[in-house]
């Protein structure tokens, strides 16, 4: 691996913290005063998958779309004429949180991370009005990803607006998107499996709901397989992987992404109630890989930020305090003594 130093600009600062983006709990003020007081330096506009329906990440997804609608049907969210009574729920919800975030960030300077299902998790999730799944249509495909991309910028722009010191993050979460390479999405009947999408076409529309939100985009994936190469192509400027489920076989594609501008959002603690590991071995799978990657160690704290491995929305509120702080922890350590010469 090259040693040459990689152009790295981030909006956050160097050992920050944050998390992937669900919380416990049904109160968006609770949840973004806990988000203030572990993640002061990359805060994240919480999801609260509790409140149900239209707060999960394929129900909050259709309520971003724009001029486009999906309701919940007994087989899950599907693209209707126009909206009902489920669709217009998830859009309360998501205006709520938009209301708690300009009272509770009220004065706020920074960067400020919001989340979305990404385009392929979404096709994989929303069905189409008579059939199967949205990803059995390349056309339905490109439809839903424009119009969440248009929705996304719409939130941006809107966050921009009553938060006017934020420098806002969009997250794309990517869960389905390996299965989705495979063809391992079961159809409707659950008898079959849709065909595997392209690598380049599932590149190409990526790359266009990025390039569309207009805000410093990034990718979350913490399933097994990430194409990370894709990603990296794509536009993203971070990539939020699980560092458990990276290996040495993955080091080129993740150094490369490192020395191309790429950051990197690092689950390093369990998503769910568990027992932490303690400060140093919250640190040693970070050390270790960036020292296969044989890049600058002085580089390691702006170009990684500490997460938990998942959404926290299973676990309980002490737990989220107790991870997140860990997470804060390590980020100083890496910050501070990126090689391990101290303890």
């Amino acid at each position: 691996m090259s040693s040459r130093r990689p152009a790295l600009s981030t909006p956050w600062p160097a050992g920050a913290a944050t998390s992937v983006g669900s919380l416990p709990g049904e109160d968006p003020y609770a949840a973004l005063r806990v988000v203030l007081e572990e993640c002061p330096e990359l805060p994240f506009l919480p999801e609260l998958p509790a409140r149900g329906p239209g707060a999960e990440l394929i129900g909050r997804g259709a309520a971003l779309l724009a001029d486009l609608a999906a309701d919940l049907q007994p087989s899950g969210w599907r693209l209707v004429d126009r909206p009902g009574l489920d669709s217009r729920r998830a859009r309360d919800l998501l205006a709520r949180d938009l209301d708690a975030a300009e009272e509770v960030l009220a004065g706020y300077s920074g960067p400020l991370k919001v989340q979305a299902a990404g385009p392929w998790t979404l096709a994989a999730g929303v069905e189409l009005t008579r059939g199967d799944k949205a990803l059995a249509d390349s056309g339905a495909c490109r439809d839903l990803a424009e119009s969440l991309a248009e929705g996304l910028r719409r939130q941006v722009a809107e966050i921009g607006r009553r938060i006017p010191g934020a420098t806002v993050l969009a997250q794309l979460d990517e869960p389905s998107l390996p299965a989705v390479l495979a063809g391992r999405v079961p159809t409707a009947s659950g008898f079959g499996a849709l065909p595997a999408v392209d690598a380049h076409v599932a590149e190409s529309v990526l790359s266009v709901v990025l390039a569309t939100v207009g805000a410093y985009g990034l990718v979350h994936c913490c399933a097994r397989d990430v194409p990370l190469g894709l990603l990296q192509r794509s536009g993203a400027r971070a990539l939020s992987l699980d560092v458990a489920l990276l290996s040495p076989v993955d080091d080129d594609l993740v150094g490369a992404a490192v020395e191309a501008g790429t950051c990197l959002l690092l689950g390093v603690v369990p998503g769910t109630d568990d027992s932490l590991p303690d400060l140093a071995a919250t640190v040693a799978p970070v050390r270790r890989m960036w020292r296969r990657l044989g890049l600058p160690p002085e580089l390691l704290a702006p170009a990684v930020v500490l997460t938990p491995s998942c959404g926290l929305a299973g676990a309980s509120p002490a737990y989220v305090h107790a991870a997140l702080a860990r997470c804060r922890e390590a980020g100083r350590v890496l910050l501070e003594d990126p090689e391990g010469s101290v303890g």
